[in-house]
């Protein structure tokens, strides 16, 4: 059975942190790319972070060196830690996997073959 289910989101004050996490079911957290994606008030789901099977990640540019994802040693978790947090990172953040993609960047910039996702945790930086 295929579940993702996010936490961690909260409401913060610009400059603050937060850590989100997504717990997998094993057949998802084995996909080839893992990721977080957001959607901010009125504009499309985006990409935010992904990871692949090898460590290797990558960033939507606007969050590259404030954000860091990352994958639990000894359970099947997702991370998002969320430093030096802006007004423009206010959305619902969604983590999904799947092993249709192979490659992380076109994994966050083209989502719409994506079939597991969770159902989403809001952030709101005020």
């Amino acid at each position: 059975h295929v579940q993702l289910v996010e936490s961690g989101g909260g409401s913060v004050q610009p400059g603050g942190s937060l850590r989100l996490s997504c717990v997998a079911s094993a057949d998802v957290y084995g996909s080839n790319c893992l990721g977080w994606f957001r959607q901010r008030p009125g504009k499309e789901r985006e990409g935010v972070a992904a990871i692949d099977n090898d460590g290797t990640t990558d960033y939507v540019d606007s969050v590259k060196g404030r954000f860091t994802i990352s994958k639990g040693n000894a359970k099947h978790i997702l991370y998002l830690q969320m430093n030096s947090l802006k007004v423009e990172d206010t959305g619902l953040y969604y983590c999904a996997g799947d092993s249709l993609y192979d490659d992380i960047r076109y994994f966050l910039v083209a989502p719409g073959k994506i079939e597991n996702w969770g159902q989403g945790t809001q952030v709101t930086v005020s």
